[in-house]
């Protein structure tokens, strides 16, 4: 039985490209960064030039740029780095009930040692109100953070006008990108954001590795005490091999935008064009103008998604029912219980399809008839 991934928006398969560049470092280039001998400064080569790939990428200075162990690591250096570096200015932080968990349980940490978190709300296409934003914005706010794209149901936030309401306020911008990232085309000068998150396995890349942009000037407290790595600001011996395949991710997304984008969207219409051939009741969860073009989230009602998705596991269609980093846990998305209250059968009956490398239009009709199948079948059944 041919398989078919359709999970991407949870992890990627690294990219052919990807790994013979970071085979290439494991064997010529096993130095440390920091250090001065020959080895050492080559690996410290390796390092630069993937930081200059990267800045340039979301149009950022190299030394703005500091390499992670991947997005939650990037989310929490973000927020709490800025809450605690900024407490004294104030304690009022903003986010959304639809961010990722990395930054929601950040937040409940800050709330738990003194700080004052307020979670907006969003609509039922997961998009937040900006007059809401506009009225929680206090004298004493350090921080909004609030994610550029949904992860669950690829809603794309208003990042620009949020960077334009906080231009004449002290609080910091952070935005999770991890999940725009290589979809979006993304400039943190024109839209003004102090933080952003990436991490690579999103990209086609490896896991364990990732970024923080942070705006020069910008202070924030570390979170991890050892040597001077990345300007003092991340203790601990840069993953160079991980840190070239990530850069190498990059340039591959950068390359491939436009033409990654128009295949996604036509595999979006594809697999609804196939759904209605046999005639399957659902809907689309999300923004119908302003969303990630490889992120679909259906709603089939009256199906229940654990049932769904070991169906399609078995008939080898992957698919999730939201965050991965809550795969297992048989509670209802956080995201679509924000979205349509905790009541709506919709966070138990929706599935997040996901496209990326790999896939043609062929399987991605054959996915398409595969779901189709199951789910006339558990209706009827």
């Amino acid at each position: 039985m041919k398989s078919i991934y359709l999970d991407h928006a949870a992890t990627t398969p690294i990219h052919p490209d990807v790994v013979s560049a970071m085979v290439e470092v494991y064997q010529n280039a096993f130095g440390n960064p920091s250090s001065i001998h020959q080895y050492g400064r080559a690996a410290r080569k390796y390092l630069d030039n993937a930081r200059e790939t990267v800045s340039r990428m979301i149009g950022s200075k190299p030394n703005e740029i500091v390499f992670t162990s991947g997005g939650t690591e990037s989310d929490n250096m973000a927020v709490l780095g800025a809450a605690f570096a900024r407490k004294d200015h104030g304690k009022h932080i903003i986010t959304t009930k639809i961010e990722h968990h990395a930054v929601l349980n950040a937040c409940r940490y800050l709330e738990s040692v003194g700080f004052d978190v307020t979670y907006l709300d969003v609509n039922q296409n997961g998009m937040i109100d900006l007059s809401q934003l506009e009225r929680a914005l206090r004298k004493d706010t350090i921080l909004v953070t609030i994610m550029y794209a949904n992860n669950e149901v690829g809603t794309v936030q208003p990042i620009r006008e949020i960077a334009a309401l906080l231009e004449n306020h002290q609080a910091l911008f952070h935005t999770d990108a991890v999940q725009a990232f290589g979809m979006i085309d993304l400039d943190v000068c024109e839209t003004a954001i102090d933080l952003l998150s990436m991490t690579a396995h999103k990209i086609n890349g490896p896991k364990g590795v990732g970024f923080l942009y942070i705006r020069e000037g910008v202070q924030l407290v570390s979170r991890a005490h050892g040597g001077e790595q990345e300007r003092k600001r991340r203790a601990g011996t840069q993953n160079v091999p991980g840190i070239v395949g990530l850069e190498k991710a990059v340039a591959i997304a950068s390359e491939q935008f436009l033409t990654k984008i128009d295949k996604y969207i036509g595999y979006r219409k594809t697999l609804c064009h196939v759904l209605d051939q046999h005639h399957v009741k659902y809907e689309i969860n999300g923004d119908p103008e302003h969303y990630l073009p490889h992120i679909l989230n259906l709603y089939f009602p009256g199906i229940q998604v654990e049932t769904l998705l070991m169906n399609l596991d078995l008939a080898g269609v992957a698919v999730s029912s939201g965050s991965a980093c809550t795969a297992g846990s048989v509670e209802p998305s956080h995201v679509l219980t924000a979205m349509f209250g905790k009541d709506s059968d919709r966070a138990y009956s929706s599935i997040r399809i996901s496209f990326g490398y790999g896939l043609t239009e062929e399987t991605v009709e054959e996915a398409g008839k595969i779901i189709a199948e199951t789910v006339n079948r558990l209706t009827q059944s």
